[in-house]
């Protein structure tokens, strides 16, 4: 209803420092990454691809990714079932409603945490296991969640899910080899990994200078793999402005996240972005969230910790850092710094009693 409104509910409305300037923002020139050669095993094509994505993950953390090897009618299918999902009736999405203080399930913007601020979109999170005894894990969701008669749209995420996930070890790879530790150190940690999978649709609004489809923050997990539609909205603040990732059907979009930037002992950035929306046209996004098995502990490798380069953050596991972004903190631009200060705190108390 609300994407028809020309009145907005306040709850909508943005502080007037973090609303969308009405100008369109100027486009980032980000590094666009051909895999192509790495994963047909050149090794000097491996060489030259960790270092670009070195440079991207120092600078600010975004790069696209291209020549993937993900089957595009893949893609194409999860993007239908997409717009699927989200033009059934609220009745319906409501089985899988997200309840309070979990991460996974469908929220729309009242279904949440905050009374104000609220996002302009809905969504639907799911979770996903590498495990071998959790190879059905999303398909049984929406089996479960849904009902038998969403069995396909659970097919589809489970294979999409699976082929994310494959590249995300990739460019784990990548990242190591740019990081100058092994190859596999990396690779090994996520080879577990309970991910977190994400649709998002971002209706038209009659306001968009506004409102925010995301607010801004950081991603709380190790690395995203976004694959948007031909839509605009993604934003990164780079350099004191915002500036907009431009859709690119052939490529995937990867940021890196908290996670992985406490891993590389702060050597790698975590970027502040954001989703605007617009008065033309609704736009719909593929969010994979890659993160370690839960109780593996965070820490990064002894080779990128020295005298120069001391400790950054203290260990932690994915489900405390999860479960202090769900419960605790929202996320923004100071998650990791704020969960240090929390951790370390805690660990305060503890010795004092």
């Amino acid at each position: 209803m609300l994407q028809h409104e020309t009145n907005i509910p306040q709850q909508f409305i943005w502080p007037e420092n973090e609303k969308p300037n009405s100008e369109k923002a100027m486009e980032l020139a980000v590094h666009i990454v051909d895999i192509g050669g790495f994963l047909s095993g050149q090794s000097s094509s491996a060489k030259e691809t960790s270092k670009i994505i070195g440079e991207a993950s120092k600078t600010h953390g975004f790069f696209l990714v291209i020549n993937h090897g993900v089957d595009a009618r893949l893609i194409q299918d999860a993007h239908r079932y997409m717009d699927m999902f989200f033009d059934l009736p609220f009745s319906l999405k409501q089985r899988a409603q997200r309840k309070v203080g979990e991460s996974c399930g469908y929220s729309s913007s009242f279904i949440g945490r905050f009374s104000s601020k609220l996002p302009w979109k809905e969504t639907l999170s799911f979770q996903f296991s590498a495990e071998i005894n959790s190879s059905n894990m999303v398909k049984d969701y929406f089996e479960n969640t849904m009902g038998k008669e969403f069995s396909q749209l659970g097919k589809v995420y489970q294979e999409y899910c699976n082929a994310m996930s494959s590249l995300s070890l990739s460019i784990m790879e990548l990242l190591g080899m740019s990081l100058g530790v092994s190859q596999a150190q990396f690779k090994e940690f996520f080879e577990d990994n309970d991910s977190i999978m994400r649709l998002n649709y971002y209706p038209r609004c009659q306001k968009p200078d506004l409102t925010l489809g995301t607010g801004p923050h950081c991603d709380p997990t190790s690395l995203t793999i976004l694959h948007q539609d031909s839509v605009g909205g993604l934003e990164v603040f780079i350099d004191n402005d915002w500036r907009s990732i431009a859709p690119n059907q052939n490529a995937f979009v990867i940021n890196i996240g908290d996670t992985f930037m406490a891993l590389s002992n702060g050597r790698y950035r975590s970027c502040l972005h954001r989703a605007v929306v617009n008065n033309k046209s609704h736009r719909k996004s593929l969010a994979f969230f890659l993160c370690p098995k839960k109780d593996k502990v965070v820490c990064p490798p002894d080779e990128l910790v020295d005298e120069k380069n001391p400790r950054i953050y203290p260990d932690f596991t994915w489900s405390t850092f999860l479960e202090f972004t769900q419960k605790h903190y929202r996320s923004d631009m100071n998650t990791l710094q704020a969960f240090t200060n929390w951790i370390q705190h805690k660990n305060h108390m503890k010795f004092l009693f």
